[in-house]
């Protein structure tokens, strides 16, 4: 049976399309804001000595991110009680996650994760260089987990989680290398956010090294992160790039002393859907 619209409501509808036609590029392209966090939870364990993974959701949603790059998650590793951290940090923030490991630990995984309020497209979890352990050093396996949402206008949207190497600075300098090489090539067209513990200071030659290709969005260098008792130091960052496709609106350090040894960092950007 042919459905017939009344002739006002072909009127209306017409009208209505004629206005989304005539409206100005600025208001069809307007920009949005996102909230992006930077978290490494130290495998859920406070300064207190307890591990309280609900502790740091109640955290985390305080700041009502819609990303969030965490560092140092457990996944069923003895110390931490065999909790999925990923997957309780999902279910307490009512957000999308995605897992990258970076090495096996007691009986379980350790890694890097993302949090999402956008849809995820797409992941790739990519190894970075570092040193073999020796009888006099130790040193862990690093990576970074790369995770595409369809962001702001369902355009595509990435959001990469890493932590660089602790105690080797010469690893440092070529996880920031390798970083670059890998994100930051001549045809890359998706806005990119980078965010983790770099363990090194502002002024540091693994950061100079991201800045040759990145924009920091914690510019404040008098903002320290660690440790959270009574921060001294920053080693816990958000870049983008490329720069056009951002305005930083905001970023900040969040006062919290007590869910992990880190503070977290929160940066609110602007992504123009042009």
């Amino acid at each position: 049976m042919k459905k017939i619209i009344p002739h006002f409501l072909r009127l209306t509808l017409l009208s209505l399309s004629i206005c989304a036609l005539l409206l100005p590029a600025h208001a069809q392209d307007k920009a949005q804001r996102i909230r992006v966090l930077c978290y490494n939870i130290h495998y859920g364990q406070g300064t207190d000595g307890v591990y309280d993974i609900a502790r740091l959701a109640e955290v985390i949603n305080k700041t009502q991110p819609d990303l969030v790059a965490l560092q140092e998650m457990d996944v069923h590793v003895k110390r931490s009680g065999r909790v999925h951290q990923v997957q309780e940090l999902a279910k307490l923030t009512g957000m999308h996650a995605r897992f990258g490991p970076t090495q096996h630990y007691e009986g379980g995984l350790f890694g890097n994760a993302v949090l999402s309020r956008f849809p995820i497209l797409n992941v790739v979890i990519q190894p970075l260089p570092y040193t073999e352990s020796t009888a006099e050093k130790v040193t862990y396996p690093r990576a970074t987990i790369a995770v595409t949402v369809e962001g702001p206008g369902g355009k595509p949207l990435r959001i990469i989680s890493t932590h660089f190497q602790h105690n080797m600075p010469e690893d440092r300098i070529a996880e920031a290398k390798a970083v670059n090489a890998l994100f930051t090539w001549k045809d890359q067209t998706i806005p990119t956010i980078l965010a983790g513990d770099m363990n090194a200071k502002p002024e540091a030659e693994p950061v100079q090294i991201l800045l040759k290709k990145w924009t920091n969005a914690i510019d404040d260098k008098a903002t320290p992160t660690v440790p959270a008792t009574a921060p001294k130091t920053r080693i816990d960052y958000i870049f983008y790039r490329p720069a056009k496709a951002f305005k930083l609106i905001e970023s900040k350090v969040i006062p919290e002393s007590i869910a992990s040894d880190h503070r977290p960092v929160l940066a609110v950007l602007e992504i123009s859907n042009k």
